[in-house]
């Protein structure tokens, strides 16, 4: 009888004594049930907590479980854009992929079960519960397992990162415990008949900090301008001030308008010609997404090829916070579904990004050439321009692309979601007879010559973190080749974090 001990802790069950016996007879392990998640018992024993695979071994006692007509269940909590939006449509695809017919059932203004019933016998396979609340709301309910999968329009906070530690929720950073389910981003709003172009990150976080107030200061006409924002306890409304804000040491002016639903915003900002907002990507409404652009001269607009690849300096991915626990089989299996095409065609239907992989050849890539000229410094000549775009010739730019902490080699949640997806392309011989280039580049800041050594080293992190995920592939059909250019292609200005930060990346070229 295999015993597993400590890291999968199951959802918590009304307390029942088991025996759990071997087939042979030979072992019996007595305790209080924990939990079952259809594969697993977790049992409270006099050894501790035990996890014991359900495989090989008979269980006896009031609290045994069903194992013929288990029932997976999961509850998920947070994000509106999530919960109402995308969650539904994907559980009922997922479900007929499966077989299954999904019966809604509304608990609450804001909770509804989905049932999984296979069509076949009209038995339940699963239960799931999804509460639309808050980011906010959704980690303060991880935290306090009061639901499975908080989902997020940011990244936890330090507090909420020390609360999980606190609650023996474990370290909510490690790629095991997020998932990027879509893409989204931040984008400046504007109604359709203003003429302004483009704006700086920093005159954005000016006009949102009540410094600039009129759009003269922005090349627009003499008239006063008129902010809005998201709530500020949403998970946009954080993400904005984190991102926009807190880089440039501003907070929101007193005036600026607020919104709860995002639609509303947008719909506000695309009837008043002198409004301004920041809005999401996915719900523009009637308004004009407005570019931003940099003292470089570089111009960054949000599209889905600039959002997949994070080029885009405000890209938000649509993130799952998942337990320390082990979830039922059929829980781990939506979450995989995620990574699916059936998946991605509803998310983009949704107005979501998915994160399928695709690729632009170098003659679609002139702009990115064009900034590498206009921005080549002293210590970046024309031989290391010559090199580059020989490297880049035949090659074509795969979405994927990989970012790094400054001075570091650790890769952020849409990158751990990228390296999954290249692995599984690979694992399906889509790439088979190729070969990928990780080819790795930093930003300008220090000596060329160290960034240069650091653009190689995340290379070769990138191409091992990938290796390492395509767990069952033929790494033989393919080549992984790295290479590094250190600062020689600037996405973005380097005068922000938020341009340096799209400048550390590893991209992914295949030839």
């Amino acid at each position: 009888m295999a015993v597993l001990f400590g890291f999968l802790s199951l959802s918590p069950a009304a307390a029942q004594d088991v025996q759990l016996r071997s087939s042979d007879g030979s072992i019996e392990l007595s305790g209080t049930l924990i939990g079952f998640d259809g594969e697993y018992y977790r049992v409270d024993s006099i050894f501790g907590p035990l996890t014991v695979s359900a495989e090989g071994v008979t269980c006896r006692g009031p609290g045994c479980p069903d194992l013929e007509n288990f029932i997976a269940e999961v509850r998920f909590a947070g994000a509106p854009a999530i919960a109402d939006r995308m969650l539904p449509a994907l559980i009922a695809r997922f479900a007929a992929t499966r077989g299954m017919a999904v019966r809604r059932q509304i608990l609450a203004d804001n909770r509804s079960l989905f049932a999984l019933v296979r069509e076949a016998d009209e038995t339940i396979a699963a239960r799931f519960y999804v509460t639309s609340s808050t980011t906010d709301a959704g980690f303060r309910a991880l935290l306090d397992r009061e639901t499975d999968i908080a989902l997020a329009l940011r990244a936890p906070d330090a507090a909420e990162a020390e609360a999980a530690r606190a609650a023996d929720q474990g370290d909510l950073s490690l790629a095991a415990r997020s998932r990027v389910l879509a893409l989204d981003a931040l984008v400046v709003l504007v109604a359709p008949t203003n003429p302004v172009d483009a704006i700086t990150l920093a005159d954005l976080a000016r006009v949102f900090a009540g410094e600039i107030t009129n759009w003269q200061d922005l090349g627009g006409p003499d008239a006063p301008v008129a902010p809005h924002l998201m709530a500020g306890e949403t998970g946009h409304g954080q993400d904005v001030a984190a991102r926009v804000l807190a880089p440039f040491d501003r907070q929101t002016a007193p005036e600026t308008r607020r919104h709860t639903d995002l639609a509303d915003l947008a719909d506000a900002v695309a009837r008043d010609p002198f409004a301004i907002g920041i809005g999401s990507y996915a719900r523009p409404a009637n308004a004009r997404i407005l570019p931003l652009s940099g003292p470089c001269g570089f111009i960054q607009a949000p599209t889905v090829d600039s959002l997949k690849s994070e080029d885009y300096p405000l890209t938000a991915p649509l993130l799952a916070y998942l337990p320390v626990r082990r979830m039922p089989q059929l829980v781990r299996d939506f979450l995989r579904f995620f990574e699916s095409r059936e998946a991605d065609r509803v998310i983009r239907r949704l107005g979501f990004v998915n994160q399928d992989i695709t690729a632009a050849p170098l003659a679609e890539q002139g702009n990115r050439l064009a900034n590498a000229i206009m921005a080549a410094g002293a210590e970046i000549g024309l031989q290391e321009l010559q090199g580059l775009i020989t490297a880049m010739t035949g090659a074509e730019r795969l979405s994927p692309t990989l970012r790094f902490e400054e001075g570091t080699t650790e890769l952020d949640a849409q990158s751990l979601s990228a390296v999954s997806r290249l692995a599984r392309a690979i694992e399906q011989g889509d790439f088979d007879g190729r070969e990928l280039i990780f080819v790795g580049f930093s930003d300008g800041q220090g000596d060329a010559g160290a960034n240069l050594r650091l653009s190689r080293g995340r290379s070769e992190a990138a191409r091992l973190a990938v290796i390492a995920a395509a767990t069952d592939g033929d790494l033989n059909r393919v080549t992984l080749s790295t290479t590094g250019f250190g600062e020689a292609l600037p996405m973005a200005c380097d005068d922000t974090e938020a341009g340096r930060a799209v400048n550390r990346r590893v991209e992914v070229w295949l030839r």
